[in-house]
């Protein structure tokens, strides 16, 4: 990758109506304003341990999420907190979660890489690199053999494509024709490794491919290009028609973690990348077609500064785990402690 291999920007009408259309640049928003926040409380040792931010995919979650149902499952990456967000998790538990606090989603014990929620069918929040996918091949079997119409979403790097798992997974899945959409954000670089560096065959659908599956790829950075895509791989599935892989082309404009020193790669890539920013672009083709103002822009960026304070409140009021209670919900082979 360098900056002359940047593909133009999205561009084009949004062909959705203005509710909608206004509605998906508020989740752009939401997801942004929580990540930078993230990112300034980490800074101010409020969160600690490991954080890995989404700034600048987040048009992959926001326009995939949205091919779901309440009944779908979501199994999600250590980079997941929009994942969580969007599926409808509360700003203020992940907040919370983050803080380490016990109100969190997780009450407190999985911090920002192990997000939860039953009740929003988010299985994670998983730390460990394709560690996700042979759940939700687990996820999608139960639901197949309970007779359950629903799927399963997996959302993964393209570094978990070097994984054993992901071939395991992939392969089972296409082999009982699971239910399982595959969503794989492919921004590029594995941590700090650049894709050509690690994979002989670079173009991950023919990967996918080799197992009998459909395969879609799309431009992450383009929200429209992905609610069309992951809508359309979503009625396959839902078909009957076995697994689909979805490879979303996307970008993160911050390094792999907060402790990444992030010396891999070109910052005048990252900056040209920057022009591809889904937020921008996607506000500047609603105004080009009359379907935002300037005033409507900055409202919606209120509305959700607004609920990230309100998540930073919830997680200070917050209270810390009793020290009595740290090994409940710790198991031996004897049982619970």
């Amino acid at each position: 990758m360098n900056s002359f291999q940047v593909p133009a920007p999205p561009s084009g009408p949004v062909p959705w109506d203005k509710p909608l259309a206004l509605a998906v640049l508020s989740d752009l928003l939401r997801v942004r304003r929580m990540e930078e926040k993230a990112a300034e409380l980490y800074g101010q040792q409020k969160i600690r341990g490991f954080l890995h931010l989404y700034i600048g995919e987040e048009a992959v979650a926001v326009g995939a999420v949205r091919a779901l149902t309440a009944d779908d499952n979501v199994v999600a990456t250590y980079r997941e907190h929009g994942h969580a967000l969007l599926r409808g998790v509360g700003m203020g538990p992940i907040m919370a979660e983050m803080y380490g606090k016990q109100e969190g989603c997780s009450h407190g014990r999985g911090g920002s890489m192990h997000l939860f929620d039953r009740a929003a069918r988010f299985y994670g929040g998983q730390a460990i690199v394709g560690g996700g996918l042979p759940l939700a091949v687990g996820l999608a079997l139960a639901d197949k053999m309970a007779g359950r119409p629903a799927l399963t979403a997996c959302f993964f790097g393209e570094g978990a494509i070097a994984e054993g798992a992901f071939h395991e997974a992939m392969n089972l899945a296409a082999l009982w024709q699971l239910p399982v959409l595959f969503c794989c954000e492919n921004n590029f670089y594995a941590m700090g490794t650049a894709l050509a560096r690690s994979e002989s065959q670079t173009d991950l659908c023919v990967k996918a491919a080799s197992y009998g599956m459909a395969t879609v790829s799309v431009d992450g950075m383009d929200v429209v290009a992905v609610v069309d895509a992951v809508q359309g791989a979503a009625q396959q599935v839902r078909a009957g028609k076995g697994p689909v892989f979805v490879e979303l082309r996307t970008y993160r404009f911050r390094a792999h973690s907060m402790f990444d020193p992030e010396l891999y790669r070109d910052k005048r890539e990252v900056e040209a990348w920057k022009t591809r920013g889904p937020i921008h672009t996607y506000s500047a083709r609603l105004k080009a077609q009359g379907s935002l103002t300037e005033d409507e822009f900055l409202a919606l960026d209120a509305a959700a500064q607004a609920e990230v304070e309100a998540a930073v409140a919830f997680a200070e009021a917050g209270t810390w785990e009793p020290v009595e209670e740290l090994l409940r919900h710790v198991y031996t082979a004897e049982g619970a402690l």
